[in-house]
């Protein structure tokens, strides 16, 4: 492991926007301390929750920390030298309203509470084309979602992927959820103005290229019975250049 990678788990440590608790940790003691406790105990105030899956740099839970004051934003990944680049920005501005947890995605109920989380974004996630289990708009993990989100909560997923904005669509309508918003090309649609004005660097790279965003929002009933669609779905080809060639 690089010196530079070292340095930043090191301070992410140090960094009071930063929770970490490794897995061992948590079956000592029984669970996450803040488990239910985030509004009270980290932002101090009853805002509604926003959970950033797969966050990577943190780029999307920080704008939206500053697009909206009002509301409370969480960065998780399970990647820890990628998080070091949001954290250092939030504790540098001093914002309040903006945290970031280390962790895998499938432990989401043993941090959050039934109804603890009022929405949740899933921002150009990899869309897993070969491992259905391991897509993150799959009926798998939406099992985990509905453990946390609360009843009247949205998922929100914005992707360049074509495969997985087709996919979900049809994950979404296999299991008559509630579709809030779709569109296959963000920028061009009057959806743009409902969703946060933030870019990340590899957006904006899929952009350069010609590729549009695409969007969708749904809910999650906690009495749907989900299974996944049985439906081929034509793979992305660019894909293959793979995100190092950007």
């Amino acid at each position: 492991m690089g010196k530079n990678k070292l340095k930043k788990f090191a301070e992410m440590e140090t960094l009071p926007c930063v929770y970490q608790y490794p897995f061992a940790h948590l079956k000592e003691t029984g669970g996450c301390p803040l488990r239910g406790r985030w509004g009270g105990e980290v932002f101090h105030n009853n805002a509604p929750l926003t959970l950033e899956l797969g966050c990577g740099k943190g780029e999307y839970a920080v704008g939206m920390g500053r697009t909206y004051p009002d509301r409370n934003f969480i960065g998780i990944d399970i990647k820890g030298a990628r998080m070091w680049t949001g954290a250092k920005q939030v504790c540098e501005a001093g914002m309040d309203n903006v945290a970031f947890l280390r962790t895998s995605i499938h432990l989401l109920p043993e941090f959050f509470a039934p109804g603890e989380v009022s929405e949740i974004w899933i921002t150009f996630p990899d869309p897993q084309m070969k491992k259905v289990n391991k897509r993150l708009t799959g009926t798998h993990f939406m099992e985990i979602y509905r453990k946390v989100l609360s009843a009247d909560g949205t998922i929100r997923l914005k992707t360049d992927s074509p495969f997985l904005y087709a996919y979900t669509l049809e994950m979404i309508r296999h299991n008559n959820l509630p579709l809030l918003a779709a569109t296959d090309d963000l920028y061009h649609s009057p959806l743009a103005a409902e969703v946060p004005p933030i870019t990340t660097f590899y957006e904006s790279q899929w952009l350069s290229r010609g590729i549009p965003s695409k969007y969708i929002a749904w809910q999650l009933p906690q009495d749907a019975v989900l299974t996944e669609p049985e439906v081929e779905i034509e793979p992305d080809t660019y894909r293959s250049f793979g995100r190092g060639s950007l």
